[in-house]
């Protein structure tokens, strides 16, 4: 089901696809949130991303997206197989389409230790 949301030919969308078609891991909220509280929260995550140096795959985009969507939205990630690789997806109330995602690198100490 979530494959087939994951249409859009945005860079984020199309890297979220891949994970998740190379045996990625995923959950996605049963409760859909204030759009504008996912807004603010994404927003301060970004400039905090940015001053570390870390320049987050579609964040910008998907907070945009968010906020013109501006009703509530349902949370998901989708994680890597191998931890190296995170996504966020921000689906419709109803979790029917996405919304918006967007992807960074997991921290190291989230990732899982070599076999």
């Amino acid at each position: 089901m979530l494959e087939s949301l994951l249409t859009g030919d945005d860079e984020a969308s199309v890297t979220a696809l891949a994970t998740l078609r190379s045996g990625a891991t995923y959950w996605v909220g049963d409760r859909a949130q204030p759009a504008g509280r996912h807004v603010g929260v994404f927003e301060r995550r970004l400039q905090r991303m940015r001053m570390h140096g870390l320049e987050p795959l579609g964040l910008e985009r998907a907070v945009r997206l968010v906020r013109e969507h501006g009703r509530p939205v349902r949370t998901g990630m989708i994680d890597s197989a191998d931890r190296t690789w995170t996504t966020l997806l921000f689906l419709t109330e109803d979790g029917s389409a996405l919304v918006a995602c967007a992807g960074w690198p997991m921290p190291p100490s989230a990732r899982k230790p070599p076999p």
